[in-house]
């Protein structure tokens, strides 16, 4: 097929409109998903990719006719029934019609669509769209990846939506070049890793097919790109300019080996997209770039301290953009994303933040949110704005050296787990019981109003003997541990008051909320740390450390405060019951954005 005279035929020919097709595409992809769904799960892995291997031969015929793609990696026995093969064929017909690295992608993606709930999860298999791929590679061209001479590599590479578009831009780096150059080229410098034999033999068909017209122009074949292996068990060479991907999500129980070989960026539980951090930094030179789509929580949350600590020491991150994407742009993700560069033996510098808005599967607007640094102890939270108003609301934190323990508190999660204790659970009041707070009981306006109104949520608590750790016998601030960052406020809280505790004997805390406790005599009184925890600037301030729906224990404790010192004026406008605004500017005025 020559490509250059396609593309001379049509230069002065107004665009397609292309939308009719991709909503067509969609539903017909919706259908297969349905389709899927009638099959044992047995059965529905190899069936997923017999589908995505006949709509892809479909589409290879159309837009590179007379070239063969290579046999897949691995066989799969048993074969489609007329109807889903005429439904894979249909769509591999729609892709044909849509630009060739779209189609791809359209196709190379329904096999992870296709798959059962618990595979895809187990895989941490998800599709990347267009619109990010495309994004992340641009941050590594701005950090100064040079497609003409790169060694790339995706050691997670799925359906080769990175692989592809990395080859895109090798390729046109390359423009005038021989072909067989070219190939001999991208052979050398491009690389993959994937567990799936399946997903790793559909991402090389959609190399071929992108290649395909160099193939025929020099009479050599695509070279193989993609290594089907278990990436946490390949021997890493640090000869990659850039390590690319994203990498899949979720636990993974590890070997006692594999544990000792990661030790150094794990705390606690493993999660796959830490362990895959890790690898890339193995597996990139000195000066290489690491450029990965992941969720946010890597800057926030507790079980990626010692990774974030590695990363300051090992790769500090030269650029972030934080993810913000219509519903229905990713499918079946719920976490907050981010796109990180990282630059192995670069400086530790403050470095620039994005807010990426991400309109649908292949456009997103770019705003700038500013510059922000690590904190001294990488292992905290790495505070980076989620917009463009929180630039300076950081910089103001950053110059805060006080948090909740400095105040005289810790915060421990509630220690009743309900479902536990059913049978000691009583809707009524009576001789021996303790009321028994739930979420709920923390309003919305930040007052606590004890009551159990949702199901299964009964009022009061029978203990036995043995279970006096259930009891709390002093005040405490409650904060609700479940919100997202759709909701008005990130942090609901309350103070649990002396009076009410003393009045019941003691109360039991559910473990939907945390206990911000007083060790000792505090600095602070409970009824000031409730007021500044619902405050709006602290409230942003969170919003720049925590992306996920957990209000952590952790996290709340690394909250940037003023100094205990300084509370004196809240102290007194909380003692005499200043209104919330009158509490805000004082505290604005404690952070410095606001003049005394």
């Amino acid at each position: 097929m020559n490509m250059a005279l396609s593309k001379s035929k049509t230069r002065h020919m107004p665009a397609p409109d292309l939308e009719p097709t991709r909503i067509e595409l969609s539903r017909a992809r919706f259908v297969a998903r349905a389709w899927s769904e009638t099959i044992p799960e047995a059965r529905r892995t190899g069936q997923a990719a017999l589908f995505a291997r006949a709509a892809l031969e479909t589409f290879a015929a159309e837009v590179a006719p007379g070239f063969t793609l290579s046999p897949p990696f691995v066989t799969v026995k048993g074969k489609l029934d007329n109807t889903a093969q005429q439904l894979a064929e249909s769509m591999g017909h729609l892709a044909a019609t849509l630009p060739i690295m779209e189609g791809c992608n359209a196709l190379t993606s329904l096999y992870t669509t296709l798959l059962p709930g618990k595979e895809r999860s187990s895989l941490g298999a998800f599709y990347t769209p267009a619109a990010l791929t495309q994004r992340l590679l641009d941050l590594a061209a701005e950090g100064g990846v040079d497609w003409k001479t790169a060694r790339v590599l995706d050691p997670a590479s799925g359906g080769g939506a990175f692989l592809l578009e990395a080859a895109s831009r090798m390729r046109a780096s390359l423009a005038g070049s021989e072909p067989a150059f070219v190939l001999a080229q991208l052979g050398t410098r491009l690389s993959g890793m994937e567990l799936d034999p399946h997903a790793a033999g559909l991402s090389q068909a959609a190399l071929e097919i992108t290649l395909a017209d160099l193939a025929q122009a020099s009479g050599r074949d695509v070279p193989t790109f993609v290594k089907v292996c278990d990436t946490l068990e390949e021997k890493p060479e640090a000869v990659y300019d850039l390590v690319v991907g994203n990498p899949p999500y979720g636990r993974v129980q590890l070997t006692a080996a594999q544990r000792s070989r990661y030790a150094r960026s794990l705390y606690g539980h493993a999660n796959l997209y830490g362990v895959f951090t890790d690898i890339a930094l193995r597996w990139t030179r000195p000066g290489g770039l690491i450029a990965y789509l992941t969720p946010t929580s890597v800057l926030g949350g507790q079980y990626y301290a010692a990774l974030r600590r590695l990363l300051a020491e090992e790769a500090p991150p030269v650029a972030i953009d934080f993810v913000h994407a219509r519903k229905g742009v990713f499918e079946d993700v719920l976490q907050e994303t981010l796109l990180a560069l990282y630059q192995k033996g670069g400086a530790r510098t403050r470095f620039q933040v994005h807010y990426l808005n991400v309109d649908n599967e292949r456009q997103a607007r770019l705003t700038k949110n500013g510059k922000v640094g690590l904190p001294a102890d990488a292992t905290a939270p790495w505070l980076a704005p989620r917009e463009p108003s929180h630039v300076p609301l950081i910089a103001a934190a950053e110059g805060l050296a006080d948090r909740l323990t400095n105040w005289g508190y810790e915060v421990s999660t509630g220690p009743l787990v309900w479902n536990r204790f059913k049978p000691q659970m009583r809707a009524r009041a009576g001789r021996g019981l303790h009321p028994l707070i739930w979420a709920e009981a923390v309003t919305a306006d930040g007052r606590f109003v004890f009551r159990a109104d949702k199901k299964n949520h009964a009022p009061f608590f029978k203990p036995e003997k043995g279970d006096d750790w259930l009891i709390v016998d002093r005040s405490c601030v409650l904060v609700q541990r479940t919100t997202a960052k759709e909701q008005l406020r990130r942090l609901i809280a309350a103070e649990l008051s002396q009076d009410f505790i003393e009045t019941h004997g003691g109360v039991v805390v559910e473990n939907h909320l945390n206990m911000v406790r007083a060790i000792g005599t505090p600095k602070v009184s409970p009824a000031a740390v409730a007021a500044v925890l619902n405050s709006d600037i602290i409230d942003q301030v969170f919003r720049c450390i925590s992306g996920s729906v957990a209000v952590s224990a952790f996290e709340l404790e690394a909250i940037p405060l003023p100094s205990a010192s300084a509370m004196s004026a809240i102290e007194r406008q909380v003692s005499t019951g200043a209104s919330r605004a009158t509490i805000e500017k004082t505290l604005r005025r404690l952070f410095g954005l606001e003049k005394a």
